[in-house]
Parts: C-alpha cells; sequence; structure tokens
C-alpha cells in the first residue's frame, strides 16, 4: 500500500506543480481515480509531511481546490533570485534583427520588417528589453514611426567602441546574399 500511495503523492505532486494555479479536488480524484475523500487524505497527508521535511514548497488548500506554492519564508531568496542580471540568449531571428539596427540606424520597424521579410515587432521589444537597441527618436513622415538604433550596452557587449568598428560588407557579399534570397522566395513560391 505505501508504494501505491507513494505513487499517488508523485502523481498529484506533478499535477499541482505542473498547474501552477489551483486544481480542484475533484480534478485530482479523477486524475488518480480515487474518490475525493481519499484524494483528500493524500494530499493532507502531503501538506504534513512538506512541514515536517522543511521543504521550499507547500501545498495550500483554497476552498476545495489544491495549489502548490513557495513557502512566504522562502520570498527572501527568490528576491535574491529575481534581483540577479538575467542572461540572455540572442537567437538567430535576434542577431538578424539586431545586425540590421545596428547597420542601418536609426531604422524604423517597418525598414526592419521589408528587410526581414517578416514581423518583427517581437524581436525589436526583446532587443530594447535586452537594452542591445533603443528608441532613438521619430521619423519625420507620417504617423511619426519610432526610429530605433543601438545601446552603449550593445557596444560592450559586442567590445567596440562605435558603430563604425562593425566590419564592413563588401558589394560582392551583398551581391550573394541578394541571390541567395531570391532563391529562397523562389523555392517558397514553386512548393
Amino acid at each position: 500500500m505505501t508504494v501505491e500511495i507513494n505513487k499517488l503523492e508523485g502523481i498529484i505532486e506533478s499535477i499541482l506543480f505542473t498547474m501552477g494555479e489551483s486544481v480542484e479536488l475533484g480534478k485530482i480524484a479523477a486524475a488518480i481515480e480515487h474518490d475525493e475523500n481519499t484524494t483528500r487524505k493524500i494530499i493532507h497527508q502531503m501538506m504534513d509531511k512538506y512541514e515536517s521535511e522543511s521543504r521550499g514548497v507547500q501545498i495550500m488548500e483554497l476552498e476545495d481546490s489544491f495549489q502548490m506554492c513557495t513557502k512566504k519564508e522562502m520570498y527572501e531568496y527568490l528576491i535574491r533570485i529575481a534581483k540577479q542580471p538575467k542572461r540572455y540568449a540572442l537567437t538567430d531571428v535576434l542577431l538578424e534583427t539586431l545586425s540590421i539596427i545596428a547597420y542601418k540606424q536609426p531604422v524604423t520597424k517597418l525598414e526592419i520588417e521589408k528587410i526581414r521579410g517578416v514581423k518583427s515587432d517581437h524581436a525589436v521589444n526583446k532587443l530594447v528589453e535586452y537594452n542591445l537597441a533603443c528608441e532613438v527618436g521619430r521619423l519625420d513622415a507620417p504617423g511619426r514611426p519610432l526610429l530605433f538604433g543601438t545601446t552603449e550596452e550593445f557596444l560592450r557587449r559586442f567590445s567596440i567602441q562605435s558603430v563604425d568598428e562593425l566590419p564592413s560588407i563588401n558589394q560582392e557579399q551583398i551581391e550573394n546574399f541578394k541571390t541567395e534570397a531570391e532563391e529562397e522566395i523562389q523555392l517558397k513560391l514553386d512548393v
């Protein structure tokens, strides 16, 4: 019976952890294929066990639902983690968008989208969030679209003193890029 209880506790724990919000007792009971009274007893045993083992999480009962939460005495440690600088990964999409901003700045989202051929809102917003790009003004045109450029953080991250130090692309490379892009577009049209 202990093996089955341990297995049921594991199932309940995974349900509460994965859902991240409160889960109704009836749904948990249906998932573990037991009645609500038995399920409630198992969950209460788990709550006692979590308390006695000084774990960082607890199960809270909210009316006829249960939710896995962090214990409030752990908040200060979570705050320490949250205050640490975030490490972020620059995906190919972000690098492509950043390179367009770096070489064409000041540039509007519309210009970026023309070059990339796809919507770029998310990529530009992420680069602004990462402090690699920023709003540098507005274009003097209808709608006054925002202009974007790189930041000092961009220069630091890429170990350059100014955007003038960015590698230059020779005309032959530009022609190769254009040819590759045209071939890619033609392949998509043929499909």
